[in-house]
This record gives C-alpha cells, sequence and structure tokens, in this order.
C-alpha cells in the first residue's frame, strides 16, 4: 500500500471557494511598458493616483520617522485621530484608521458579518467590494448601476433583507465618477433604516464640485453611518497607504479592535500629519484635476457622448465589449489605462500633456 504523498498536489490547503474569485487588478507598471514599446517613457492613467508628487513637508517628516523604524508604531494613532478630528469637527473617539480605506472597508466587514450575513453594494463598483465579502464569508448582493452608471438606490433599498448588516455606497463610485445626490441618499437612508450598517466610501470626495452631493460627515447623527476617507488620493499618499473611517463610537471602538495591530506605520503617520497641514495646496491642486477633468470629459464626449460626468479624478468611457481593444490601443502608444472587461475604460485625470497623449490615443482607436 502506498501513502499518499506529503506534498500531493491535490492535497487542498486553502479555501476552494477562492477559485472563482476574481483577483484585485492593480494598474501596470509604465516602466515595463515603456521598455516593451522601446520608449524613453510610458504614461500611466490606470490607478487614480493625483500626478503632483508629495505635499510640501511630507518626504522631510517621512524621512526623520523612518529614523525610528527600529520601533512600533503608536497603535493607538492618537496624535493623527486628534488632528484628523479637529480638522473635520468630529470626536477623536470616532475615527479609526487603518491601511487605507479599502483596509478599514474590510475591517467593517469583519466587525458586522457573519458567514452568510448579506453585503449589498451597487455594480459595477469598487472592485474590491466582492473580494472582501467573500473573505469574510459575506453573502455578495450585487444591484445592477443604473442607466445613468450611477447606483441605483431604489433597487438597493428593495435588495435589504433581514440578513442584510451593511450597504456600501460608493460616492463617487469608482469606477464610473458618478455621484449620489443629497435628496436621492436621503430617502435611501429613511428607507434603509437604522438596524443595517451603511458605509458611504468617500475617497475621492476632495475632488467633488457638485453642491447636491453630500458630504458624508453630514449624516452621523444616524448611528448607522459609517464614513470612508483616505490619504492616498487628493493628499498624495498613496504609497503610504492610510486612510480613516469616522463613525458612531461604539462602531468605531469595534473596528479599532479587529484591526491588524500597528498596521499604520509610523511612517504613514508622520506622512499624514505632514500632509493635513497643506489643506490649501491640496485645494489648488484638486481644481487643477478638476479642470482638466471637464476638458477631458468635453473632448471625449465627441468619441463617446455617453460619457458621464465625473466628480473623482477620473472619467469613464462605457465601452461594452470594446473595452479591453481600447485599453490595448492605449497601451500601445504608450498609455495605460484601466479597462474593465464587458463594461468600460476607467481613466486617471493626469497633467495636461498626459491628458493630451491620452485623447490622442482615444482619438486615434475611436475617431
Amino acid at each position: 500500500m502506498t501513502d499518499t504523498p506529503r506534498h500531493s498536489s491535490a492535497l487542498r490547503l486553502t479555501r476552494a471557494d477562492l477559485d472563482a474569485l476574481p483577483s484585485y487588478v492593480p494598474g501596470r507598471s509604465p516602466a515595463d511598458l515603456a521598455r516593451e514599446l522601446g520608449l524613453p517613457e510610458a504614461i500611466k492613467l490606470a490607478s487614480n493616483e493625483v500626478p503632483y508628487g508629495p505635499l510640501p513637508g511630507v518626504v522631510e517628516a517621512v524621512a526623520e520617522a523612518v529614523a525610528g523604524s527600529h520601533r512600533y508604531p503608536d497603535m493607538g494613532v492618537v496624535a493623527l485621530r486628534e488632528t484628523l478630528a479637529q480638522r473635520y469637527g468630529v470626536d477623536a473617539d470616532r475615527i479609526a484608521t487603518g491601511c487605507g480605506s479599502v483596509a478599514l472597508a474590510e475591517h467593517l466587514v469583519r466587525a458586522t458579518c457573519l458567514p452568510g450575513d448579506e453585503l449589498i453594494y451597487s455594480w459595477r463598483s469598487f472592485e474590491a467590494y466582492p473580494i472582501i465579502a467573500a473573505t469574510s464569508g459575506a453573502t455578495s448582493v450585487r444591484v445592477p448601476n443604473d442607466a445613468g452608471h450611477g447606483h441605483d438606490l431604489t433597487a438597493m433599498a428593495a435588495a435589504v433583507t433581514d440578513r442584510t448588516r451593511m450597504v456600501l455606497v460608493c460616492n463617487p463610485n469608482n469606477p464610473t465618477g458618478t455621484a449620489v445626490r443629497r435628496a436621492e441618499l436621503d430617502r435611501f437612508l429613511d428607507a434603509v433604516g437604522e438596524d443595517v450598517l451603511v458605509v458611504i466610501d468617500e475617497a475621492y470626495r476632495e475632488f467633488v464640485t457638485d453642491p447636491e452631493v453630500p458630504d458624508g460627515l453630514t449624516y452621523l447623527d444616524r448611528p448607522n453611518v459609517v464614513v470612508l476617507r483616505t490619504l492616498s488620493k487628493a493628499w498624495g499618499l498613496a504609497g503610504l497607504r492610510i486612510g480613516f473611517l469616522v463613525a458612531a463610537p461604539a462602531v468605531a471602538a469595534a473596528v479599532r479592535k479587529v484591526v491588524t495591530p500597528f498596521s499604520t506605520s509610523t511612517a504613514a503617520q508622520a506622512g499624514a500629519l505632514a500632509a493635513l497641514a497643506e489643506a490649501d495646496e491640496v485645494r489648488r491642486r484638486c481644481a487643477l484635476v478638476v479642470a482638466e477633468r471637464e476638458r477631458v470629459t468635453e473632448a471625449l464626449r465627441k468619441l463617446v457622448p455617453e460619457v458621464p460626468a465625473s466628480q473623482a479624478n477620473f472619467v469613464w468611457l462605457p465601452l461594452g465589449d470594446r473595452a479591453v481593444e481600447f485599453g490595448r490601443a492605449c497601451e500601445a502608444r504608450g498609455v495605460i489605462v484601466r479597462p474593465f472587461a464587458g463594461d468600460g475604460v476607467r481613466v486617471t485625470i493626469g497633467t495636461p500633456a498626459e491628458n493630451d497623449a491620452f485623447l490622442a490615443a482615444a482619438e486615434a482607436a475611436l475617431g
């Protein structure tokens, strides 16, 4: 009799249900594409980064913090939480920090959902949502976007059952850039009731210019509302991975309990504190992005009239089955965009020169 080999390929050591789960897809490396095409450089407009470099003082603050990297960071993130509390006019006990807002969304699901509980979100929305749900054992309930590529909040409210524990509202929505306005969000929150956690994911809040799109922090009188924010986008700290949430004190405390210990690094805390001191410069940079967003949108609508208005730092081309082909055509001209097969293409707003290069690629592909 032959024993089963200890390292048999038939032996499963991980969850079988993860086989059907798509992996998160990062933006392609511009250095790799440049080498492939024989170009001095390529342009990356795939990851919603702001193109203007770190804010003043951030590099110096991070360098100083790294000198103490042999010590653990402040696990309570006290100085940063107090600074955020002062900036946004909330109590510090309402704030939890983590490795980006996406990590905090994961911690929220961990703190609220048991296997079989339901998590509702619009689709298409942020591609990490189904991964977060699956790895937490929650059941994804995807509600199709409306005809305008935004959240159908009426249908989302109708999808709530007695198993629903959490609803994610991405506002503005990634990847379509569309935004929910106050009147419809008010109706949605009234319909859902107070026994379901409603998480308003505002990673792109700083780019919003429509006065009818509400600041999620104005809903904190509702104990079931949580607001997610990130310092990766407008605040230029994508490489340091830091975000925060604002919630009822009990919800924030539960999240702080399940957060991976010491996950907000010393460098990230120092960089965040330095960045938050540069609010005027952030507003200036966001205004540059918004101006380019409007210019790019106007140009694209001559090629794809259905491009929706964006309230984020990217635009959405609803190209359907042509999305992947369009992405390849842009890469052939040295511009990396983010296609979503069968749905559309998300394009980050870069510098004017980068945007001009993209528009030339789009004209060649679609004109």
